[in-house]
């Protein structure tokens, strides 16, 4: 029993490592695409459902959409309407993940592992490394579908097992429970389904126990996103729940027919394992058709009862991370300087992301606390500098002497980001406001791509300021690049449009330009994040990334 046990969970650990690693190399590839088709479905319901499909198929977790999303409403980039019909279709998309990953061919696993490893090993650029490392996750989830029939293939005769399935099978509700608490514990639905869905397919469960356990993951698996919200805005907060109740809600009503209803299951396969899957799929089919009718009353009704609660709410201003007690201690005073450092990153990221909302509808008082933010900035970028300096009247190892101007170099390039979003681009918004002028279709939509792509740099440089990894600062180095090339490439098609005597981009080309520049310096700003990290790693080397020596994954 202990050797079945230990299998069985290292099936399940590589199963979940498994999606993890594919879920990695997409958000590392393609993260920046994915973040753009999302903003861009925000036209209609069903449109944002398709894109949504697709976003939680390439990220292998309807979870990760989520949560995607949520963000984009917080900031005011989605409806929570739109993000609603998103969340809604990726769960639509998780669905047909486990369709996928239930494929069986003897052939498959070493092809996959063969050109994902060759690809990942040999890849000089990211997207083609990623790819393999996608390759390699999609192999290591057949391998571990495959430890978990070896595992349990000893258990399809065993006396034990019999009754504890006969339990289930009888109490669907009781497996139901058992479905959403695992499904939350793995933090992963895909990876229930594919699990319970296994032990179908070797005759360790009957099919209406199965079936309940699947619909508990759907529960569970609604549950997850809710948790990892709990202290988001109420726009993302609407979001999570309005899923929840139409998910959750969703799989309890399937629940009583499963156990009351005189349904033919049979009509959904041969087997009991195929009629599980297919029960998924088709359950997740109907509630995003059924949802989307209903995601406006939803969205309204949970937008006004969590906008009162918020309203209630007591706000307590953050305190200075500078801690003056801290400066007779070199190591805890540098700790203190790089969160306020951090905070002035956060602060930056508030300021640009609301800001290419202003160029079509000019809100005063959005731009005032743009404004108020940026004052705020430059006074912990001023206390911040103060305080290093105080620091630096100790004597303090060349280590560091070196993390402190580093520390003061970030919050000056973090202040002067702030002073581009709230005097250059807030002044452009302004006079594209107050002189009516419009951008065309085209010159609208490479200004929002550029700004989502910015946006995007701005938070994977807080993620290499909090984490220090190089990998990451890697990354950051050669977005910074691809910035200044889109950039390059933006203006040229700008220009295009300009020569084909295009109204629209004549009127507005100047601030078009301008706008496109103050984004590429704010992106140039943040990425200075990175070049310490790469400089003492070895991996920077007369300001480019030294990787023609060493393939990175």
């Amino acid at each position: 029993m202990l050797l079945f046990i230990l299998n069985l969970a290292g099936a399940a650990a590589l199963l979940l490592w498994s999606v993890r690693i594919i879920r990695t190399g997409v958000e590392r590839a393609f993260s920046s695409q994915l973040r753009t088709w999302l903003r861009r479905s925000s036209g209609n319901a069903p449109l944002a459902a398709g894109t949504g499909v697709l976003a939680a198929i390439l990220l292998q977790s309807s979870t990760a959409v989520a949560l995607l999303v949520s963000n984009f409403a917080a900031k005011g980039t989605l409806t929570v309407a739109v993000g609603l019909a998103i969340f809604l279709g990726a769960d639509l998309g998780s669905a047909i993940v486990t369709q996928i990953l239930l494929v069986r061919a003897a052939w498959l696993i070493p092809l996959l592992l063969l050109v994902g490893v060759s690809l990942f090993l040999r890849g000089h650029k990211r997207p083609v490394r990623q790819a393999g490392r996608i390759l390699v996750g999609l192999a290591l989830v057949l391998v571990s579908l495959d430890m978990i029939r070896a595992a349990t293939e000893p258990l399809r005769d065993s006396q034990a097992i019999a009754p504890v399935a006969a339990y289930l099978g009888n109490d669907v509700f009781s497996a139901f429970l058992v479905g959403a608490i695992l499904a939350w514990a793995m933090h992963s639905s895909i990876a229930a389904v594919l699990m319970f869905v296994t032990f179908a397919a070797q005759g360790l469960l009957p099919v209406t126990a199965a079936m309940a356990l699947v619909l508990g993951a759907n529960l569970g698996g609604s549950f997850i996103p809710f948790f990892l919200t709990l202290g988001a805005p109420s726009k993302a907060r609407v979001i999570v729940i309005g899923n929840l109740l139409l998910r959750g809600g969703g799989a309890i009503i399937t629940l009583l027919l499963l156990a009351y209803a005189p349904i033919d299951w049979g009509l959904l396969g041969p087997n009991a394992a195929r009629q599980t899957i297919n029960l998924h799929l088709a359950y997740n089919l109907a509630i995003s058709l059924i949802g989307l009718p209903l995601i406006k009353p939803v969205t309204a009704l949970l937008s006004g009862i969590l906008s009162s609660a918020e309203e209630q709410t007591v706000h307590i201003d953050r305190l200075s991370a500078l801690d003056p007690s801290a400066l007779d201690n070199p190591e805890r005073a540098l700790a203190s300087a790089s969160r306020e450092v951090l905070r002035i990153g956060e602060s930056i990221e508030a300021m640009l992301s609301p800001v290419m909302q202003l160029y079509q509808h000019w809100d005063d008082a959005t731009a005032k606390a743009i404004r108020d933010m940026e004052s705020n900035v430059n006074k912990m970028y001023f206390e911040t500098k103060l305080y290093l300096a105080k620091l630096h009247q100790n004597k303090l190892s060349e280590e560091l002497l070196n993390r402190s101007m580093e520390l003061s170099s970030i919050a000056s390039n973090f202040e002067a980001a702030g002073d581009v979003i709230s005097k250059n681009m807030l002044n452009m918004a302004q006079k594209v406001n107050s002189r009516g002028i419009t951008f065309s279709e085209d010159g609208w939509r490479d200004l929002c791509d550029f700004h989502d792509r910015v946006l995007s740099n701005v938070q994977l440089a807080l993620n290499v300021l909090m984490t220090g990894s190089v990998e990451t600062a890697r990354q950051l180095v050669e977005e910074k690049e691809a910035v200044r090339e889109l950039e390059q490439s933006l203006q040229q098609r700008h220009m295009e449009r300009l020569r084909s005597g295009l109204s629209e981009s004549i009127e507005s080309s100047n601030l078009h330009q301008e706008t496109l520049r103050a984004l590429k310096q704010i992106n140039t700003a943040v990425s200075m994040v990175a070049y310490s990290i790469l400089l003492d790693s070895g991996d920077l080397l007369s300001s480019r990334l030294a990787d023609q020596n060493e393939e990175h994954g």
